[in-house]
């Protein structure tokens, strides 16, 4: 176990108090794990099918996004998980580097994301049924009682899971990510097999044209930046469950990261081979590129419905891996006396955070349920979800900036962090101030500019009474 050594500064010896925590926790992570985790986690399969609507041009946005956001994120996880590996990721980063209160706001408004995504399950799930059982089944998919029953079981499975600890749960996310590779290595095969069928006159994957200069252009490349290759420091959330975390998570980056580029450019090119840019489905393009590929080859009756189980079985991993790492959020904040000790109890036998995992548990049910019996179509709600993006794009902002401002840091790398914050502080402004047709786009921004302050300032109110009463 760490020991707090004389003379140590404030930094080194919150440091070493955070690593004598983590010493109780199970170290279930390796390389594998991890690299099929960052797959899973950062790969979101609508994309594709965004970036394909801007035809020809996605080549030089994707590069554009990969440049500018992807691989500076890539290069500021790592530095930071090598210079400070320890579990809770990304609220240690800041609060160290920073100061106590901007940590917890970081984990905040991770948490805020984080349940409200993952909230979303349950009604998702029940969408996949009614196509894996067909319209006659509309009755009972449509139903809210259904989706809460399914809700309820999704949600008490990922408790019992996340309760057993990462030596169960990693199986469940290295399912997911190898589902994953193998959903997009048949989304990549699928134009060259329709080619030498002959159901496909050409195939050009990386085919290009410049994109039109527009603020509607702008906005998809912030889009395509943030919002499609955010996430590389999720899984620094378990740093303190991990085999050599500063190694084995700056490995799982570099492994993960172009694996992930060429999934999304590839992946994009097949649904422009096989989809007219008119028909192309903005919801679920995979579903639609495998129906209309397999269909060419006379087999899509047989593939559609294994194709929905493989996706809902993803998208139940990817809630596992966010369920996971949100429930340790209370747990290290509880470390710091931020939250009562309750959230830091470990199982005797499993020694997970098995409170904060019940509470987390609850709370996310909570807010599932609260979708479906009508509170979901009061306004305040909805300028919750509206704003769940911008609650996860806000850490990015105090990720970028620590190797800016408050850590020593090659220039190299100051330059990198640089364009990769301004990539996210074009997402939030974009996302505060819509380019989309709303009824009012001042009125828009000011409610969801509300919504983002009183949320915050809901969590410094947390942080100053709980640092009231220490």
């Amino acid at each position: 176990m760490p020991t707090i050594k004389t003379g140590a500064t404030a930094l080194q010896r919150d440091e070493a108090r955070v690593e004598a925590r983590s010493a109780d926790l199970r170290k279930d992570l390796g390389l594998t794990d991890l690299t099929l985790t960052q797959i899973l986690f950062v790969v979101g399969l609508p994309w594709v099918g965004v970036a394909a609507k801007q035809g020809p041009a996605h080549v030089l946005l994707w590069l554009a996004a990969i440049a500018l956001f992807y691989l500076p994120s890539a290069a500021v996880v790592i530095h930071l998980n090598r210079a400070m590996p320890l579990e809770g990721g990304l609220y240690q980063w800041a609060k160290l580097r920073f100061n106590g209160l901007t940590g917890f706001l970081v984990a905040w408004n991770l948490w805020l994301f984080a349940i409200l995504n993952t909230s979303e399950t349950g009604l998702q799930v029940t969408q996949y049924f009614q196509y894996i059982l067909g319209p006659g089944a509309e009755w009972l998919t449509s139903s809210p009682w259904f989706v809460m029953l399914v809700s309820a079981i999704i949600f008490s499975a990922l408790v019992v899971i996340t309760v057993r600890g990462l030596s169960v749960g990693k199986w469940v996310h290295k399912a997911g990510g190898a589902l994953m590779l193998a959903t997009f290595a048949m989304l990549l095969a699928l134009p060259w097999l329709n080619l030498a069928h002959g159901s496909l006159p050409t195939f050009h994957p990386l085919a290009t044209a410049l994109p039109v200069m527009s603020i509607m252009t702008l906005n998809i490349a912030a889009k395509m930046g943030f919002g499609a290759l955010g996430g590389f420091e999720y899984v620094a959330i378990h740093a303190g469950e991990c085999r050599n975390p500063a190694r084995t998570i700056a490995r799982s980056v570099a492994v993960a990261a172009p694996l992930i580029a060429a999934m999304f450019l590839l992946g994009t090119a097949s649904v422009l081979a096989l989809v007219p840019i008119e028909r192309i489905d903005l919801i679920a393009p995979i579903p639609q590129v495998l129906s209309v590929g397999f269909g060419g080859l006379g087999s899509a009756a047989a593939v559609a419905p294994l194709t929905i189980l493989v996706l809902l079985c993803i998208r139940v991993a990817q809630a596992s891996v966010m369920f996971a790492g949100n429930t340790r959020l209370p747990m290290v904040a509880g470390w710091d006396g931020l939250l009562p000790q309750w959230f830091t109890r470990l199982h005797p036998r499993y020694q997970t955070p098995v409170n904060s995992i019940v509470f987390v548990g609850a709370v996310t049910m909570g807010f599932s349920m609260a979708g479906l019996v009508g509170v979901g179509k009061q306004e305040a709600f909805q300028l919750l979800w509206n704003a769940s993006g911008i609650f996860y794009a806000l850490t990015y902002l105090v990720m970028f900036a620590i190797p800016i401002v408050a850590l020593p840091s090659p220039v190299w790398l100051k330059a990198a962090a640089a364009s990769g914050f301004v990539m996210t502080l074009l997402f939030v402004v974009l996302s505060i101030l819509p380019i989309v047709q709303v009824e009012s786009r001042l009125i828009f921004a000011l409610k969801i500019s509300t919504v983002i302050a009183i949320t915050n300032a809901i969590g410094i109110a947390i942080f100053l009474r709980s640092r009231a009463h220490r």
